[in-house]
């Protein structure tokens, strides 16, 4: 038996690799390093699901239609409009992205070409509804995206009210970019076993949400932000981290299932969570996570994931911690979709064996003799 599948190949993928040896990560067979020093979150999720790097006029006609489907029906607005504002971001966008399906052009329709126009939507409309639901919960009123930004910039515009400065915006493409596919992880996994059954896209990716709310899988950067939050100072952090070592007690944000060394995504968080600190501040983010990493790397040797650098980035780009996991799924959207299609092609419902382990032959006792 072999608890949580590790180790066991479930499907064959073109869309991402990952080397956990040396700490490498592939999209379409780019490394990760190239794509996040010289792509945009709309060329790479392009990429994803067109399978090559497109060209000039290709990639302008990728953007265009990103713009022209960033809106979101009133209908659907209304609904979030009428939710509790205590609700968590994640149970929201789980509940919008299924509420959007019976408006999508192409609702009915299962074909490549459809499902392609199916990604564009998706992925272009969450930012929408996560920073719809930031104003709602704040009794504010939405606002509508801009024609004139990018993918990145466009979310923080919605979301603030004010249009962001270049660098903030470039520093959330590229996490973006790092976030946007990693292998068959639990909620890829999962939108793939519903793909298997041939539901619709709109499904896969609601399995995908309700996967990535999970705490074992989303919201691990949001509890690094609360450490370092409930750490304070640089002058804390040793000792603080110290005190988690010797209690034995897990630190969020090392240790991956299939990284052995460090998350290569990590080193790009950690240099764009540095040049923030540098370019805008505060600094002392940065500066008490480099002081956790060491302590934990000088102590446990433990590979420094994607989470742990994330949680300063998002934290310095005034995000609320409850919407880390929520522009996980921003990103993650346009490899959940590459990942459906993908099993379409090549499609078999998905039906693993299970062990038994339970009593046998176990006799049925009329109601009147049991305890």
């Amino acid at each position: 038996m072999n608890n949580g599948l590790e180790g066991v190949i479930a499907a064959s993928t073109a869309i991402s690799q990952i080397d956990g040896i040396n700490g490498r990560l592939f999209y379409r067979g780019i490394d990760i390093d190239e794509l996040a020093a010289h792509s945009t979150f709309e060329e790479t999720a392009s990429l994803l699901w067109y399978g090559s790097l497109p060209n000039k006029e290709q990639l302008q006609t990728y953007t265009q239609n990103f713009i022209n489907n960033r809106q979101i029906p009133y209908e659907v607005l209304s609904l979030m409009m009428s939710m509790p504002k205590k609700t968590p971001p994640m149970e929201v966008l789980r509940t919008a992205i299924s509420a959007l399906s019976p408006y999508d052009p192409d609702d009915l329709d299962n074909s490549l070409e459809a499902n392609v126009h199916k990604s564009v939507r998706l992925t272009a409309s969450m930012p929408t509804v996560i920073a719809a639901w930031e104003r709602i919960r704040n009794n504010q009123w939405p606002i509508l995206p801009r024609n004139d930004l990018s993918h990145a910039a466009n979310f923080l515009y919605m979301m603030t009210g004010k249009e962001p400065d270049p660098h903030s915006a470039k520093v959330l493409d590229t996490c973006l970019i790092l976030h946007a596919d990693h292998g068959l992880n639990a909620s890829t996994f999962a939108a793939r076993v519903t793909a298997s059954s041939m539901s619709d896209l709109h499904s896969a990716i609601v399995s995908a949400i309700g996967t990535l709310k999970g705490p074992l899988h989303g919201g691990a950067n949001e509890q690094v932000m609360r450490m370092l939050l409930e750490i304070g100072n640089p002058e804390r952090a040793e000792q603080f981290v110290k005190g988690l070592i010797n209690a034995k007690k897990k630190i969020m944000g090392f240790g991956h299932r299939v990284y052995k060394a460090d998350d290569p995504r990590a080193a790009w968080l950690q240099r764009l969570s540095r040049e923030h600190a540098e370019n805008i501040g505060p600094k002392k983010w940065y500066e008490i996570s480099e002081i956790i990493r060491k302590t934990v790397q000088d102590s446990k040797h433990l590979p420094v994931n994607v989470d742990f650098y994330s949680a300063s980035v998002y934290y310095s780009l005034g995000i609320p911690m409850d919407l880390f996991t929520p522009i996980f799924a921003i990103s993650r959207v346009s490899g959940w979709t590459a990942h459906v299609y993908e099993q379409y092609s090549d499609n078999r419902i998905y039906r693993p064996e299970s062990e038994y382990i339970g009593p046998m032959d176990v006799k049925y006792m009329p109601i009147e003799q049991r305890a």
